[in-house]
């Protein structure tokens, strides 16, 4: 239960694991890649679209995903979306005036949180979520990184801890939450300027202090087996490095168990590799938190753009996949 995928974060069941960030891209066209560097040193991923968006892939995801939340509810497990922000748009006045953002892409995540509505489909407000912690002068993503801080990682983590509380119930009372380490600072470059940037690009580009919270002193709990009624399935962005399962399990003050994986591996595969788990067949939640990034929701299972050779599938087979999982 305890690999790099599936994690348990409780007072005893905490691993504080830093691994290299990776970002949400084929592995097969990492080569091709390059950044954008928008003022103040500011770096942005070139292969997410800034200028269309894809509203017919986007809806048809979007109805796949309520079929599973459908099919989920049908065996009393709620499905609760989170969508990161592109941070393209959510810092478009740090963009160079050579790599605009289109209005269109501009609303894109309202588009997508009003398709999930629509389909009835319960979602954290990230975007909100954010916005609030930049009013307080911290950052919601880093500088030279492709992810969200572990700042930005925390409050989307109190937000959907408020979410949850709200909509569902459980059976055990509130105990076991996770304990959080102290703030500790490191000076150095992001997965956009060491991967994608030259020692010589990189000469003026300064280095950030990332803030990650050290693994706490206090870590025993009595609750070591007991299994999370919160499961949290995402990426590269929930890892544990970044805080979000640990901040939420200290929110709840419940367990929170997490299936994770790198972003080429994409959202379905991921899902999909946690519903075909001993560990969902054998510890049923409440709920599924699934965490997904809002500049690859028109990408599905079969995008071969997007995803790992090894990930792909058509929509019609991954939702044969996930219905006969939900069903054991």
């Amino acid at each position: 239960m305890q690999s790099i995928e599936y994690m348990q974060f409780s007072q005893a069941r905490r691993r504080l694991t830093c691994i290299a960030a990776t970002v949400l891209l084929s592995t097969a066209i990492w080569a091709e890649v390059r950044v954008i560097e928008g003022s103040e040193g500011w770096l942005f991923p070139t292969w997410e679209n800034m200028t269309m968006v894809d509203k017919p892939r986007i809806d048809a995801n979007l109805a796949a995903i309520a079929t599973v939340k459908d099919q989920l509810a049908e065996r009393g497990i709620q499905l609760i979306v989170l969508v990161v922000p592109m941070k393209a748009s959510f810092y478009a006045d740090r963009l160079p005036k050579s790599h605009p953002i289109s209005s269109a892409v501009m609303q894109q995540y309202e588009y997508i949180d009003a398709g999930f509505h629509a389909a009835g489909v319960k979602t954290v407000g990230v975007a909100n979520a954010l916005r609030a912690l930049e009013q307080t002068k911290q950052l919601a993503f880093f500088r030279t990184d492709y992810h969200w801080s572990a700042q930005g990682a925390e409050a989307s983590a109190d937000a959907t801890a408020v979410l949850v509380q709200r909509q569902v119930k459980f059976d055990k009372e509130p105990e076991g939450g996770n304990k959080l380490g102290e703030w500790v600072n490191t000076r150095r470059y992001g997965d956009l300027a060491t991967r994608f940037m030259t020692a010589e690009q990189r000469v003026t580009l300064r280095r950030e202090v990332f803030r990650i919270r050290s693994e706490p002193k206090e870590a025993k709990s009595l609750l070591d087996d007991d299994p999370a009624e919160i499961h949290v399935v995402g990426n590269s962005f929930v890892q544990p490095y970044l805080g979000f399962p640990q901040k939420l399990s200290q929110a709840m003050n419940r367990p929170v168990s997490l299936t994770w994986n790198y972003g080429n591996v994409g959202p379905w595969a991921i899902f999909l590799k946690y519903l075909e788990s001993d560990d969902y067949r054998t510890n049923k939640p409440k709920v599924i938190l699934w965490q997904l990034n809002e500049p690859r929701m028109d990408a599905g299972p079969d995008s071969k753009n997007s995803w790992d050779g090894a990930s792909l599938m058509s929509m019609e087979t991954w939702m044969q996949r996930v219905r006969t999982s939900i069903a054991k």
